[in-house]
């Protein structure tokens, strides 16, 4: 029955999505997206508790391998999923009620929705990593289709632009993973298992460093772009900023944490057998530059998506700094700061589109007062926006914090110092577009309200963001750490 799991967890959602296509009834099709939505989570959370109590599901010839880090993963893509796939149910009927959405394009959406999902879980449960990147460029091929739902010019050129530069990006992912294979064959000779990731850990102290280096900076560069690191992340503003605010969320909260995780995949291969100062330089130079670059942009923008867009640029330079900066307790930062950005960033999306629904704008100077305004929505903002800054209490301060704790213990004090000024800037950046959305006069005209589909959905990654700044429950901290003893190279 376990080895069983993997394949629920991937039919599900496309059964779903097959439904969603071929159901006319829109309000039939949002019953099938709703239980098959609550089905798929249920197959997460029982696989991840059958893996937590049972261990990984895998073996060296095996086509799945779900261990800890892969169940992290899924409880995180799983959580942005159901949050975005209840806040749909308001969002595009209010949409569809404005005439911006046709029948067709409402089925459209539900369809890609439940395939984006799919492809995702396709990413993080198999254990050939060269499967893992055809799973990553199916996720861009099915979010590109929502991305550009609208079908106006400006979704239709960030759609396009997303696709040309991931699949460009990502390209090169595709030739680090073949300088992989060519390296494991040459080693001990052809074999149908030598891109699979329980057995290049255990080959990988045959595996010349010269070609596990290349094939890392390879795809350091290839799924990078994916995660939106600078320099690699001019597609990440305009896709978040013409998307629906679910799909907004579920992009910045599930699929960067899943492309990194396909860097992650490879990180433990290097580091198993042949710790490399280029992997640690790498990691903390490119991570200081995704803040250093999202600075100006989070200062200076006008649209409140294409912030928040560029707000995920700087959360994926924090999580790729930690991984540089390695040790048990900057890993185990690492996946909290990863389980926390999605929490966080996810309820962020969410909510803007409530704004930007009951304003008509994406323009940060015409939304004035929203906690009059908008009391729910303009209240859960600004929570979420002190918590994605590393405002105490809340759970990003804990992980900002370890990680900064642990970038001194690991050698590192004045690369953390420069890290630390950085997070200080941009808190004062993000807190400046805070205040410009909170305080000032409310608009005269009466907002129209809001359907409590787009309101209740939001708390529950909100609860997240909230409790685990106070109290983190024991099966997740054992989740937490079994993920950071994965990518020490500990638990397999």
């Amino acid at each position: 029955m376990t080895r069983l799991l993997p394949f629920a967890l991937l039919g599900l959602p496309l059964l779903t999505a097959a439904a969603c296509g071929l159901i006319s009834s829109a309000r039939w099709r949002e019953v099938v997206h709703i239980v098959g939505t609550l089905l798929s989570t249920g197959a997460v959370v029982w696989l991840v508790s059958t893996v937590m109590t049972r261990g990984p599901i895998a073996d060296n010839n095996g086509f799945f391998l779900v261990d800890s880090l892969s169940a992290l993963l899924l409880i995180i893509v799983t959580l942005v999923t159901l949050t975005g796939a209840l806040h749909s149910i308001g969002y595009i009927r209010h949409d569809a009620l404005h005439g911006e959405l046709s029948p067709r394009q409402l089925r459209a959406y539900y369809t890609w929705f439940h395939m984006f999902v799919a492809t995702m879980y396709f990413a993080l449960i198999v254990n050939n990593l060269g499967i893992v990147w055809v799973a990553i460029e199916g996720t861009t091929i099915t979010s590109a289709f929502l991305v550009a739902l609208y079908r106006k010019a400006e979704a239709l050129e960030a759609a396009w632009k997303y696709l040309m530069l991931c699949s460009v990006g990502i390209a090169f992912a595709l030739l680090g993973l073949i300088f992989l294979y060519s390296s494991a064959q040459t080693a001990y000779g052809p074999g149908d298992n030598r891109l699979n990731f329980i057995y290049l850990i255990h080959a990988s102290h045959g595996l010349p460093t010269s070609a596990l280096m290349i094939a890392f900076v390879l795809v350091l560069v290839g799924y990078g772009t994916k995660v939106g690191l600078a320099p690699l992340h001019f597609w990440l503003p305009d896709a978040h900023s013409q998307a629906p605010s679910p799909i907004s969320a579920m992009l910045s909260g599930a699929l960067l944490s899943t492309a990194l995780y396909a860097i992650l995949r490879i990180v433990i291969i290097v580091h198993h057998t042949h710790p490399s100062a280029l992997v640690t330089g790498l990691c903390l130079a490119m991570g200081l530059l995704s803040l250093v670059v999202a600075f100006p942009f989070l200062l200076l923008q006008q649209d409140i998506k294409r912030m928040l867009a560029f707000s995920s640029v700087e959360q994926m330079g924090i999580l790729l700094f930690g991984v540089g900066i390695g040790g048990e307790a900057g890993l185990l930062a690492v996946v909290l700061q990863m389980f926390n950005h999605a929490m966080a960033k996810s309820t962020l999306f969410m909510t803007a589109g409530n704004l930007v629904q009951q304003y008509h704008t994406k323009q940060m100077s015409r939304m004035r007062g929203v906690l009059k305004g908008s009391p729910f929505s303009g209240t859960v903002f600004v929570i979420a926006t002190l918590a994605l800054v590393g405002a105490p209490p809340f759970s990003l301060f804990t992980s900002e914090w370890a990680l900064s704790a642990a970038g001194v213990s690991q050698g590192h004090p004045w690369l953390t110092l420069i890290f630390i000024l950085l997070l200080a800037a941009l808190f004062g950046a993000t807190l400046y577009q805070l205040g410009r959305i909170v305080f000032g006069r409310p608009t005269s005209v009466k907002l129209p309200a809001t359907s409590q589909w787009s309101l209740w959905p939001l708390l529950i990654p909100l609860c997240f963001v909230v409790v685990f700044g106070l109290f983190i429950p024991a099966p997740f901290q054992n989740l937490f750490h079994s993920a950071a003893g994965v990518l020490e190279g500990r638990l397999l």
